[in-house]
């Protein structure tokens, strides 16, 4: 285990914990829109970052716990900023309706971290028929994106400030079809492997990146996009998968990060200044990684940006 507490370039290891990626950073001034931040990863960066003075805005499906959260972050840390918002990624409708209740709050956006993520027994199909780890991982993300983009732009305009996008990402994005999406699938589930329908969804999250990262280069926006993989925690996107979860229990001292381990890497590209300018990105252990040759594949990265695009359009 030697290797999980070696630093890297970045100064950090496996071991870091978020604070300690964060200790040198002052997030006064700064707006946050955390999905999935009511329990695991995204609980740990929505406290870390109003920790560090940052105003969070907790997406969450189970408002119910989101408010608990984030009564106990508050306690913990008076005078922290946080509202809390209803979003069921998994909803074209919902993802939308989130959009406008965080218009409606006239608040400014500098930070949105995709971290939301969910890993079912089954193929089934979301609300708008499509194959839900695809449907939750990426389409969501990626139209929740879309529609606070413009509100991101006019921030970084107005405060000459870096905006930043961390899309949450697994190692298990190498673990997808040999054409790396299958396309013609996505409406029609039956016959996928669980497993690799999730890597799928994983590999969307770089593509979508990486795609993003060009398109805001070639418009000369001030916004970076990164991928990030925050290494094997025990969370509740196990909740699901029995034996994985009960293997991962009883080895998880062994081979498992803790929460405050896992979400150090999404709050270093969130927040440090070392990864200013940096984009279209994989980062683990807070430092730059190389993905598979799938997720570095530009062509597929358009394909998969007009296919999505299609979607949430129609």
């Amino acid at each position: 285990m030697w290797w999980f507490y070696r630093k890297g370039p970045s100064g950090f290891s496996g071991a870091s914990t978020a604070e300690e990626v964060t200790a040198s950073v002052d997030g006064h001034g700064l707006v946050a829109v955390i999905t999935g931040a009511s329990s695991g990863i995204g609980l740990e960066t929505a406290r870390v970052l109003a920790l560090r003075g940052v105003h969070v805005v907790m997406a969450v499906r189970n408002v119910s716990a989101g408010l608990e959260a984030r009564e106990a972050i508050v306690a913990k840390i008076p005078g922290a900023r946080i509202d809390v918002l209803e979003l069921d990624l998994s909803s074209i409708a919902s993802v939308r309706r989130f959009a406008s209740e965080f218009g409606s709050l006239n608040l400014p956006l500098n930070i949105l971290i995709n971290n939301a993520g969910v890993m079912t027994r089954n193929c089934t199909r979301s609300c708008d028929g499509l194959e839900l780890h695809f449907a939750t991982n990426h389409i969501g993300h990626f139209l929740l994106t879309n529609l606070l983009l413009e509100n991101m732009k006019k921030t970084c305009r107005d405060s000459c400030l870096e905006g930043r996008i961390v899309n949450l990402t697994s190692s298990g994005h190498s673990m997808t079809y040999r054409e790396g999406i299958c396309f013609d699938k996505i409406h029609d589930p039956s016959g996928l492997n669980d497993f690799v329908a999730y890597g799928q969804s994983k590999l969307a999250n770089i593509l979508h990146s990486n795609e993003l990262s060009r398109i805001l280069k070639e418009e000369g926006v001030n916004i970076s996009t990164n991928a990030v993989h925050p290494g094997v925690i025990t969370t509740n996107l196990f909740r699901n998968r029995t034996i994985v979860s009960a293997l991962l229990n009883s080895i998880g001292r062994i081979i498992c990060r803790t929460v405050e381990q896992g979400a150090a890497t999404t709050c270093y590209v969130a927040m440090h200044p070392q990864v200013k300018g940096i984009s279209g990105k994989y980062f683990t252990n807070c430092d730059i990684a190389s993905p598979s040759s799938q997720a570095s594949d530009a062509e597929l990265a358009k394909k998969l940006w007009q296919f999505s695009f299609k979607i949430v359009s129609s």
